[in-house]
């Protein structure tokens, strides 16, 4: 039997290792992506971590022809650049003409 509290402390290190990243490399995958995975992409970006984005996923999450997740999503990476931030398969982690590479580079 788990001890009383036991989930906020999880959620409390869960932060303290996110004040302490140095960015955010989030899998946002489903239909809709992971509630957790987003409540940590939210306050990635309200610390003004960069953020980079992974969708393999087949569906769509939003109307929009152009963004495949719900815009606030996007908030974090940068307006005219998205797609640079914004991977779609493995083999894109590796694409040297994408911001993770000179990001992690730097």
């Amino acid at each position: 039997i788990s001890k009383p509290g036991w989930a906020n402390r999880v959620a409390r290190a869960n932060l303290s290792d996110l004040r302490q990243a140095d960015g955010l490399f989030a899998i946002v995958n489903g239909m809709p992506p992971d509630e957790g995975v987003m409540v940590e992409l939210g306050i990635a970006i309200a610390l003004g971590k960069p953020t980079f984005l992974f969708r393999d996923d087949f569906r769509k999450c939003t109307d929009s022809d152009q963004y495949p997740l719900n815009l606030m999503i996007f908030m974090g990476i940068p307006f005219h650049s998205w797609n640079d931030y914004f991977y779609r398969s493995m083999d894109e982690i590796e694409n040297k003409n994408k911001a993770i590479y000179t990001w992690l580079r730097n």
